[in-house]
């Protein structure tokens, strides 16, 4: 599926990093107060994510809507980060980029998306539980509490809205 809006997500330039630091901002920002501790993504090295990585954008340039950290694993693609700008929410950018995640990983040959988010965030955990991923493990890492998810890969995985 492609939003009429959007276009298929492009790779991150070295250019790009600094508005992606600002999406995370925007998107993460309100976890502060949920969570009790910054969001990762909001502190991230994306110049470092841009060379070592893949890092894809979707909208304007100077202004992305939305963006997607993707680590190759031997055996999986973890997906590092989403971010969607709060003016795009209730848009399908978020079904969008999280079904381009699960093709990226097929095309790559690997047959699952791992991810990892802080234990407070419920909503984001019910988000990817209704596309398909299943809890894996929870660790205590500093001030966040983690729950590892992870989702197979291959023909059918594209979002199902049920």
């Amino acid at each position: 599926m492609i939003l009429p809006s959007e276009p298929a997500p492009r790779p991150a330039v070295p250019e790009d990093a600094p508005h992606l630091l600002s999406l995370a901002e925007r998107a993460y920002s309100p976890w502060i107060e949920v969570i009790g501790a910054v969001p990762l993504p909001m502190t991230a090295d994306y110049a470092a994510f841009i060379a070592d990585h893949e890092a894809w954008v979707t909208g304007p340039e100077d202004a992305p809507t939305g963006s997607l950290v993707l680590v190759r694993e031997p055996d999986h693609l973890l997906l590092w980060s989403i971010a969607v700008d709060p003016s795009a929410k209730g848009t399908g950018l978020g079904n969008f980029l999280l079904d381009f995640t699960l093709k990226r990983a097929e095309e790559l040959g690997l047959p699952e998306v791992r991810l990892f988010t802080n234990v407070l965030m419920d909503t984001n955990r019910a988000w990817y539980a209704r596309h398909g991923f299943r809890e894996t493990g929870r660790k205590q890492i500093d001030d966040k509490h983690v729950v590892y998810m992870a989702r197979p890969v291959g023909s059918g995985t594209e979002h199902n809205p049920l």
